[in-house]
């Protein structure tokens, strides 16, 4: 077979396979068995072989996996992936739906679809093709985990049309696939997942891919982030176009004209969620409309037009050992529920919180009683009651501690709080979760710097403050146990890297309190360097929009004293940034250009540059781009194929421009 010859086979083979992996897959209705498939992607693997340069980058072959990544590198999303807001009730329900109705009137539907327990991910496809696949991470930053999700089966390689699209799904492990994961893995004597959400995070995660393609992974596809050249109007059709392009969504969607066919979806659901084959945690609620999600538009974290409803808490019975004191960072000492090991909600639950004496005391909780346990919103556990029926008289009563359990230091009860504080500075503890938090995710996010590794560092007096993170060597670190070569490395590779962070990674790693990462972005973005923050009076931080007097008293304080200075001076000259390097804020009062305060929507596909950089420019120059036309709208870009809204702008005579006279403003 000369190379011509292999360029068509392969291309048949191609074309046969990727439509055999849907049937499969996606429809769930393969048309040939098992055999034929393997016969022929070992042909279509020894052609590839012997023609390299034939394969392609959306061949059926690369879900196989690839040779292993050295780290998952950061991809920013162009539109942030939000969390939702949780309802946790009917009432929740109803005054959600209230909310709505307030600010758009009573002409609307609602779309319900399954809340599959998973791991959110986010999708590119450049021409149809799958170029990138990332994690939700923080909702602005996330990992690029596009091998692994190659290994996907259910997500199509490449598209029934050449689109440029980005959309968003939910990757998970189905039932039988983690009940297979765990046997296997307690056959080898390896610790066994919790559940299949943490088993899929996991395996999405490996830096093998082969791994995670061994885990036999699915997805459900249920949004569009960003498309260019062409018009939805609601998201259903959105989940109809999905499907149409080859994506596997969930079926068991509803459209709802009111909230109480929403109820009526939701109590269904309920019962029969134990039958399904893969786990759900709760049912989403969404606005049907699209232009009626934009006009109402986002709060900070999560979008006013969907919500998500989680289903009633499971609650089990089990004995409550002992109470555990931990000191956090803040020098607040919690008590924490030791428990006799107990299954809920598909996890084994050995702690339980507390929160503090007060609740304790309310509860009348006693070491040694029988209590019912639930997780609150599914994860986190806590005790709900006590069974003083099981009570046999040997419970004990059990009191706070005077003195710090980490540092012996007296504890105190500060004015209007109901928890005990070690004020201690030099408290081991504080010490220790400081560093915790400062190397965390949405802080400095020095990977392979976990709460294991940094309490071994720790206790080798190897680290005392988070600079010395920074001084960290080599030949110290490969001293420790479970550190070998390739580990040490990549975790001073992180370290280095995390130097570069933008300012208010630092701000909020810092831990200054009640400073959270929107405050932090929000001081970083307003001083642009630490020098500036540090200097700025009490009246200057009030003046911030969001930072109120409690939190500006708390910043004055916190950069009074002498031992932060020292600190901040040390990191600076170990190299760590201390300069903001975000998008500023953009302050239209200075700004001269034709789209200065103006409401500008672009429809069509755009062959000059990407929307999202056209939205950016816009922004920049003063305007605000929405995605739907109305009376406010001051103009309409229209690219090639422009839509429906091309349509709605001309009725209600908004100026329209071609790409080629919205380029000419841009560039004057």
């Amino acid at each position: 077979m000369n190379i011509e010859e292999a360029q068509e086979r392969i291309k048949e083979l191609s074309e046969v396979l990727q439509k055999y992996n849907y049937e499969y897959h996606v429809l769930d209705n393969p048309s040939v068995p098992d055999a034929e498939y393997d016969r022929l992607m070992k042909e279509l693997i020894e052609l590839e072989e012997q023609y390299p340069e034939l394969r392609k980058p959306d061949s059926p072959t690369q879900r196989v996996g690839g040779p292993p990544i050295d780290a998952f590198r950061k991809v920013e999303h162009n539109i942030p992936m939000l969390s939702l807001g949780n309802a946790f009730g009917e009432q929740d329900l109803r005054d959600f739906d209230r909310r709505i109705r307030d600010r758009i009137g009573d002409a609307f539907s609602y779309v319900c679809e399954l809340k599959i327990d998973g791991l959110a991910v986010s999708l590119t496809y450049e021409n149809g093709v799958f170029v990138r696949g990332a994690t939700r991470g923080d909702g602005t930053v996330g990992e690029d985990i596009t091998e692994n999700l190659k290994t996907v089966r259910s997500i199509p390689l490449r598209l029934s049309e050449e689109v440029n699209l980005e959309v968003r799904g939910e990757a998970f492990m189905p039932k039988k696939s983690f009940e297979a994961l765990n046997e296997s893995r307690e056959q080898n004597g390896e610790a066994l997942f919790a559940n299949p959400r943490n088993a899929a995070a996991g395996s999405l995660r490996q830096l093998d891919p082969k791994i995670a393609a061994s885990r036999n992974l699915d997805i459900f596809v249920y949004g569009i982030g960003s498309l260019d050249g062409k018009e939805i109007s609601s998201h259903s059709d959105g989940l109809d176009y999905l499907r149409e392009l080859g994506f596997k969504t969930n079926p068991e969607w509803r459209r709802c004209p009111d909230i109480d066919d929403v109820i009526a979806f939701i109590d269904g659901w309920f019962e029969k969620r134990p039958d399904l084959s893969y786990e759900i945690d709760g049912i989403v609620i969404k606005v049907d409309s699209l232009e009626h999600q934009e006009e109402l538009g986002f709060t900070a974290k999560s979008p006013r037009w969907a919500i998500a409803y989680k289903f009633p808490a499971e609650e089990v019975v089990t004995r409550l050992r002992e109470i555990e004191l931990s000191v956090g960072r803040t020098g607040v000492v919690t008590p924490t529920a030791i428990l006799d090991p107990v299954q809920v909600a598909g996890t084994t639950v050995k702690r339980a919180s507390l929160h503090n004496e007060d609740l304790i005391r309310e509860k009348d909780i006693k070491i040694g009683d029988y209590v019912v346990i639930k997780k609150a919103g599914d994860i986190i556990p806590e005790v709900v009651n006590v069974i003083k029926d099981k009570r046999t008289g040997d419970e004990v009563d059990f009191r706070m501690p005077e003195h710090c359990p980490a540092c012996g230091s007296d504890l105190v009860r500060i004015e209007g709080e109901v928890a005990l504080r070690c004020i201690n500075p030099k408290c081991p503890a504080q010490i220790r979760e400081g560093m915790i938090h400062f190397v965390s995710r949405n802080a400095m996010n020095i990977d392979g710097l976990g709460e294991k590794v940094i309490a071994q560092l720790y206790k080798e007096n190897l680290i005392h403050d988070v600079a010395d993170i920074y001084k960290l060597e080599k030949d110290e670190l490969l001293q420790l146990e479970r550190m070998g070569e390739k580990s040490v490395s990549n975790l001073l590779q992180a370290i280095k890297a995390s130097k570069s962070n933008s300012l208010e990674k630092l701000l909020f790693g810092l831990g200054i309190r009640y400073v959270g990462s929107k405050a932090a972005k929000t001081l970083a973005q307003h001083f642009g360097n630490m020098a500036k923050l540090e200097n700025a009076a009490k009246e200057e931080l009030e003046a911030i929009d969001e930072i109120g007097e409690k939190m500006a008293d708390s910043i004055v304080t916190y950069f009074d004293n002498e031992e932060v200075h020292n600190l901040v001076v040390e990191l600076e000259n170990l190299g760590v940034n201390m300069e903001y390097k975000g998008p500023k804020p953009v302050n239209t009062e200075n700004i001269d250009s034709y789209f200065t305060g103006k409401t500008v929507v672009l429809t069509g596909k755009l062959t000059q540059l990407t929307r999202g950089d056209a939205k950016k420019k816009v922004e920049e120059l003063g305007g605000n781009v929405t995605g739907s036309v109305s009376k406010n709208t001051d103009l309409l870009v229209a690219g090639e194929d422009a839509g429906s809204k091309l349509d709605k702008a001309q009725k209600l005579e908004v100026l329209i421009w071609n790409e080629d006279r919205f380029m000419e403003e841009l560039n004057k």
